[in-house]
């Protein structure tokens, strides 16, 4: 079924970004606490209990939405700040609360069951058995869908599920199945699922050897770059490593994903949400990226072929991908 209007979905790592995304036209706005509860534990980021609900507050007066994301998974034997994240969120006025971990589904959906409950995608539910399972115990009302599926997967999986569909359209992209990358485990100790945190900057180490930079993550050797080249951080996946005697991207280049091309197809699709990875940018970018989507899916919407967004500039190596939508791999 077509979707008449797609919701834009967009990142805030800052009470700035939040009221940036909503001025510039966001429908809905996801972040989290300032703790290890979601996926983007970074120092400076995030929010106290105070700045959520003055967030809240904001986006309601402008008749958005906030979803809380409470995406990583609790430490066992410890799920206490997890289960106040759920009862500060929902009391706070979130509109959903984003999740994957089963335990925390099923404290939310015994505690707060009034609250929206969504599927993170850090649960890579990408069929239709394991959305089900999700659907019937814990009563989800949308799967955020992992960035490995065409479009026409994706109109083949809504056709078989009863709950909403939310893809990711523009940002970084995570070659492994979400939730279930342990990199930056073996490099740093710190997990992305356990501990909130990808590459954590504590880790990150450049290293001036007069004719080149060399960035670490630890003891690990990620990249070196001439003087001539943009120094990336270093994240393990978007690494530079020698195989066969030559250097290399091996995992993935460093790119962003843009699928404003897929817009209609998606509406066709019956996907219900858009969503803008970023939470670790600033509130400019936030404001130009949701800016240009605003047009991009207003557009799609009336039917008109959606416009160039001019994003090339702030993109990840300033190269852009659409990902696994248009795939010719198996």
């Amino acid at each position: 079924m077509r979707t008449e209007k797609l919701e834009l979905v967009c990142p805030a790592g800052t009470p700035a970004a939040l009221r940036a995304a909503v001025d510039a036209g966001a429908d809905t706005i996801y972040c989290g606490f300032r703790d290890a509860t979601n996926a983007r534990n970074f120092p400076g980021l995030n929010f106290s209990r105070e700045e959520m609900g003055e967030g809240i507050n904001y986006a309601k007066r402008h008749e958005a939405h906030v979803l809380v994301a409470l995406n990583t998974y609790p430490e066992a034997g410890n799920p206490e700040p997890w289960h106040q994240a759920v009862l500060d969120a929902a009391d706070l006025g979130a509109h959903a609360l984003i999740m994957a971990d089963v335990g925390l589904l099923d404290f939310a959906s015994k505690h707060r069951p009034d609250t929206r409950r969504h599927l993170s995608v850090q649960a890579s539910a990408s069929n239709p058995d394991a959305i089900a399972y999700y659907q019937d115990r814990f009563d989800i009302k949308r799967v955020v869908l992992p960035r490995v599926l065409t479009v026409p997967e994706i109109a083949k999986l809504n056709a078989q599920i009863n709950v909403e569909t939310e893809v990711f359209v523009f940002g970084g992209l995570c070659v492994m199945a979400e939730g279930r990358c342990s990199l930056s485990s073996y490099a740093t100790g710190q997990s992305p699922n356990m501990n909130g945190v990808c590459s954590p900057a504590s880790h990150v180490r450049y290293e001036d050897k007069g004719n080149k930079l060399v960035s670490k993550l630890g003891e690990f050797t990620i990249n070196q770059f001439r003087q001539s080249e943009a120094a990336g951080y270093p994240t393990l996946c978007k690494g530079r490593f020698v195989t066969q005697d030559k250097p290399s991207y091996l995992f993935e280049d460093p790119t962003s994903l843009n699928a404003a091309e897929f817009l209609p197809d998606l509406m066709d699709a019956g996907v219900t949400a858009l969503k803008i990875e970023g939470r670790q940018r600033g509130k400019a970018y936030i404001a130009q990226v949701v800016a240009a989507f605003r047009k991009a899916a207003d557009a799609a919407a009336r039917g008109e072929p959606v416009p160039p967004l001019g994003l090339e500039t702030i993109t990840e190596g300033q190269r852009e991908t659409t990902g696994a939508y248009n795939k010719r791999w198996q």
